[in-house]
């Protein structure tokens, strides 16, 4: 996407994703058989169909990524410090606030919505971050710092957040029992093999073909997978629980506020600490959207594999990505705003839609 004109798919994504979105709830509503097939082709708690749109979707923006400069991202340690405290204590700790204040009624809506503040993001947020011109070096440093720590402490963060904490605050505790093994899973699938992939194209193609004809022939021709993928994943989440959204509009109501003043705080807190600390607008960019997105990849296959697919809970986590993908989006072309107000426009990217598009690399 780079050069001074957008493609078709480019200019109207965000009409695209709109579209995909009520495609799938009325592909998931108003054809009973297409649920069944969808869940033919799932192992366990994983859909196939899902992993493998989430799996092309990162696959181009990870094959951009320089991986020969990312060492310069550990160096500046205050922004990776501020990172992890987004990341792993303002997070979790916003996300369990917001569903004990809203749903505090709806104790299996508010499990599912601490699930999705415990699980940071490791997928959806390259997308997010590369839309919106953000530094891909950071990115994938920060991804896989994430990756990490979602192996380690995402047990030890459950426990904490559904069983101890809501019996100090007087409520209903639940226990989650998941295994590292089963975490690693779940992030090597959605990270490790669209990173693996990336790295290895990067590699091998720039030592056989150079570096001019990688980045000027070889990268156009895969970039429109990220997007063409991204709405195909769109159909299929949203399809998947058409039907549900269609019968219980209120309860998605309900599941969505706490979400999305989630989304959008953390959104605009990470900019403005980010700014803070000395950030550039690329690194700004990359911390805000790590922070703001979540891996619900992991949350809907904790709360299925826990408390069964019809549980509250599920439900819930289900409505995330339904709920973070038009937000998220829409905060791509706020990253782009506050470029031009906030960092004189210097690394201005292409917008998503309806913007001045400005020259990119």
């Amino acid at each position: 996407m780079s050069g001074s004109r957008l493609s078709f798919l480019d200019r109207f994504l965000t009409l695209w994703i709109f579209a995909a979105m009520a495609g799938g709830v009325g592909l998931g509503y108003l054809l009973p058989g297409v649920v069944p097939f969808l869940n033919g082709f799932s192992v366990g708690t994983t859909s196939i169909p899902i992993a493998i749109g989430l799996i092309l979707m990162m696959y181009p923006p990870l094959a951009k990524v320089r991986y020969e400069e990312m060492g310069r991202v550990f160096q500046h340690r205050r922004v990776l410090v501020l990172s992890l405290g987004q990341n792993w204590i303002v997070g979790p700790v916003l996300m369990f606030g917001l569903a004990v204040l809203l749903l505090r009624d709806k104790p299996e809506y508010m499990t599912g919505l601490i699930l999705i503040g415990l699980a940071r993001c490791i997928a959806m947020v390259i997308v997010w971050n590369d839309l919106a011109r953000g530094d891909r070096e950071y990115a994938a440093g920060l991804v896989a710092f994430n990756s990490v720590f979602q192996v380690l402490f995402f047990s030890a963060y459950a426990y904490f957040f559904l069983a101890t904490v809501p019996r100090w605050l007087g409520l209903k505790a639940v226990e989650v029992d998941i295994s590292m093994a089963e975490i690693a899973r779940s992030v090597f699938i959605y990270l490790g093999v669209p990173f693996l992939g990336g790295m290895l194209t990067r590699l091998v193609l720039l030592k056989a073909k150079g570096r001019e004809w990688y980045e000027r022939a070889f990268i156009p021709r895969i970039s429109p997978i990220t997007l063409i993928s991204l709405l195909f994943t769109i159909v299929v989440m949203f399809s998947l629980k058409g039907r549900m959204i269609v019968q219980l509009p209120f309860d998605v109501i309900r599941i969505a506020i706490p979400l999305t003043i989630y989304f959008v705080l953390m959104f605009f807190a990470s900019f403005w600490m980010s700014k803070r600390v000395g950030a550039s607008y690329p690194e700004a960019a990359t911390l805000s959207f790590t922070a703001a997105s979540n891996n619900f990849e992991l949350a809907i296959a904790v709360a299925i594999a826990t408390f069964g697919l019809h549980h509250g809970a599920a439900f819930a986590a289900v409505i995330g990505p339904l709920v973070e993908v038009p937000v998220l989006i829409s905060l791509v072309n706020v990253a782009l705003w506050i470029n031009r107000k906030w960092f004189g426009g210097m690394f201005a990217g292409v917008e998503v839609c309806g913007s001045r598009p400005v020259s990119s690399t």
